[in-house]
């Protein structure tokens, strides 16, 4: 999933950079390896993935060699390339980190909304509620992340969204979706938020953010 949580400013407008086809399949695998479907020591065959996510071996074979880097995965000689185990430690670090970024983001925004932000950040909620209901996963991850992105674009945050959207790649985000009491949490978690910045409560602004996302690492435990 590519994500622009905010853009970059800029005196000249260029075209979005499209992604190399590479980062889309480091994506895909990236995201089985932190939801458990890729399992620690399993391997990772370059011609098996190419043909099952229909791409030739090169962006297959670049993708696991930047996963390497990231360390998801290691080369074993002759052998391929073997998925590193994911600690509970890891992902309580993963979660963490993306809560002390969007907490920040939310003090800020809340110091900075105006009563169109509000109206903006409601009915985005209300769409997130709607999807919820209608237990539609790729419609509450999509509205889950345009909430997001819309208190990112309020605070102005640049840098930290960028370094929020660094974590997010090993965020198993369809597991939240897809599961309707996180998803039911999330709204009403979303409707505090917006009546702590209804009242400039920068604090509990930035409380309320942060649980959010301990609650999701809370969830992906119980998915280990």
């Amino acid at each position: 999933m590519t994500l622009d949580l905010t853009r970059a400013a800029s005196s000249k407008r260029s075209m979005p950079r499209r992604p190399q086809l590479s980062e889309d399949v480091a994506g895909r695998i990236r995201q089985r390896i932190v939801t458990g479907l890729l399992r620690p020591g399993s391997f990772v065959r370059i011609e098996e993935a190419a043909a099952e996510l229909g791409v030739s071996a090169t962006p297959v074979r670049e993708a696991l060699v930047a996963l390497r880097g990231e360390g998801l995965v290691e080369q074993v000689p002759n052998r391929g390339y073997r998925v590193v185990e994911l600690t509970q430690q890891d992902i309580d670090d993963i979660f963490w980190l993306q809560g002390t970024i969007a907490a920040a983001l939310a003090e800020r925004a809340s110091g900075r909304v105006t009563a169109e932000h509000l109206q903006q950040l409601t009915a985005l909620n209300d769409d997130l509620r709607e999807a919820v209901t209608r237990a539609d996963a790729e419609a509450v991850e999509r509205c889950e992340f345009e909430f997001h992105r819309a208190i990112n674009k309020i605070a102005g945050g640049t840098t930290l969204a960028w370094f929020l959207l660094g974590a997010v790649k090993y965020t198993p985000t369809h597991l939240h979706a897809s599961n309707a009491e996180w998803g039911q949490r999330a709204v009403r978690g979303h409707d505090e938020l917006i009546e702590a910045m209804r009242r400039s409560d920068h604090r509990a602004a930035g409380e309320l953010m942060r649980h959010q996302f301990t609650d999701a690492a809370v969830l992906v435990r119980s998915f280990s």
